[in-house]
């Protein structure tokens, strides 16, 4: 449910260009993190080697639900939310297969064998995932259900039909509902905006139900001998084995250090490695509630650490250059019988449509500016009116120019009134350019002195 309400909220447009790096992140890179993990758990916490493999493996993914909730309130430019919010709903797939075969009852003989186990696992949910999404979009879009209500629901059910053919088809179930959800969520479905939401609360309810089963497994007095090794262990993943596979992940690929640097600490862990934690236990694997025990303290620790300075890392390296866009929330409220959307947006404290009057936004033909909400009030807003920080609008919208509606709202508040003209932050409608063409046109013609 957490992967489904993650997919559901990405945007296919910020993690397309990212696509290639999460996947090197989410498969090298978890092997690498895997491998130093381990070497340090071994050599320096003194583990068994099946111990450390097991626990290289748990720790080495990204957990979705504390990536997504960190993203949302650190502005971030869209390429490096793209490859965290991708590698975060990947990673999650290798990680479950090696975890599952360090808990088998006799060791991993061939490493070839295992990897080409994760690779058709993750081919055969990777189809699924995509098939079941297209399908699933297809009938939303062509079936009218007999309330607004049921489409949320059906928008889960077809996410958890996602990963149950998945798991029945020995393919990866959670790569499949992540992937079944992101297209789902990419589809302008009818009512999306209700069934994000109602996706955002089945995911808080999965990340609080699972908090309380785990609280269930942990028994405070056997934690106090593995909080050394888990905080040795911690370090080495944190400031050693993270970079280390995000660095070789990302050679193929110009990123500067600063970025790298972020994504590196931006490893955030959560409830999920705790789960896989549980994985060995059910298996009977000697030393497995040390591993629990080890796993539980580490993911505690380093979240209260990672988490809240991730956003002062980022103005330290000086990656919140996208602030403007992140105050540049836009809801969308879809009027399906009028072909029409209201969109709803919020002038933030760094935008540069301040100071710009609703006139200069040169909306295309077909939307409008119908509401502006300032200090509590409201009024409709003439051309000349000037718009401020804090001011909410109101912006109507028929369905072909939507799109083109919100990239020219997006555009004005990051590169201001010049926006488009000036190769700032999107091009200009075309009725727009097909105007300054005319009046470039009559201003270089001969003038008519009479």
């Amino acid at each position: 449910m957490i992967l489904a309400e993650g997919g559901l909220g990405t945007k296919w447009k910020e993690i397309r260009p990212a696509l290639p790096r999460a996947a090197l992140l989410s498969t090298f890179g978890v092997a690498v993190s895997v491998g130093v993990t381990a070497a340090g758990a071994h050599y320096l916490a003194g583990l068994e080697w099946r111990q450390a493999l097991l626990i290289g493996a748990v720790v080495s993914s990204t957990d979705a639900a504390a990536v997504f909730s960190v993203l949302r309130s650190v502005p971030l430019p869209a390429r490096l939310t793209g490859v965290l919010e991708a590698e975060s709903g990947f990673n999650d797939a290798p990680v479950v297969i090696l975890v599952v075969a360090f808990s088998t009852a006799g060791p991993v003989e061939h490493w070839y064998v295992l990897l080409g186990e994760i690779a058709l696992e993750l081919a055969i949910g990777a189809a699924i995932g995509l098939a079941v999404g297209w399908l699933g979009s297809y009938g939303m879009k062509h079936v009218a259900l007999p309330a607004s209500g049921l489409y949320p629901i059906a928008v889960m059910a077809i996410a958890v039909a996602a990963y149950a053919a998945g798991a029945l088809a020995h393919g990866s179930g959670f790569l499949a509902v992540y992937l079944a959800a992101v297209i789902l969520g990419n589809a302008k479905l009818p009512h999306s905006a209700a069934t994000r939401g109602f996706a955002e609360g089945l995911g808080w309810i999965g990340q609080i139900g699972m908090f309380v089963l785990l609280g269930l497994l942990v028994t405070p007095h056997n934690l106090l001998d593995d909080i050394v090794p888990a905080l040795v262990i911690g370090m080495i993943l944190t400031l050693v084995a993270r970079p280390t596979s995000v660095f070789l992940s990302l050679l193929p690929f110009r990123v500067p250090w600063q970025e790298k640097t972020l994504l590196s600490w931006a490893g955030l862990r959560g409830a999920v490695p705790i789960v896989l934690a549980t994985i060995p236990m059910v298996g009977k694997v000697p030393g497995s509630e040390r591993v629990f025990n080890i796993v539980f303290v580490l993911v505690v620790v380093y979240t209260l650490i990672q988490g809240p300075t991730l956003p002062w890392l980022a103005r330290r390296l000086r990656l919140g250059d996208d602030e403007e866009a992140a105050d540049l929330g836009i809801e969308s409220a879809p009027l399906e019988r009028l072909r029409g959307h209201l969109l709803s947006t919020s002038i933030g404290p760094s935008s540069r449509m301040h100071g710009v009057e609703v006139g200069e936004l040169r909306m295309p033909a077909g939307a409008a500016v119908t509401l502006v909400v300032r200090d509590g009030a409201s009024f409709v807003p003439a051309p000349a009116t000037v718009l401020r920080h804090g001011d909410e609008l109101l912006v109507v919208a028929t369905d072909p120019v939507r799109d083109t509606a919100e990239k020219r709202l997006q555009a004005v508040s990051q590169g201001g009134k010049l926006a488009g003209w000036l190769g700032t932050g999107g091009a200009e409608p075309a009725g727009v350019r097909a105007r300054a063409s005319r009046n470039a046109r009559r201003r270089t013609a001969p003038r008519d002195v009479r």
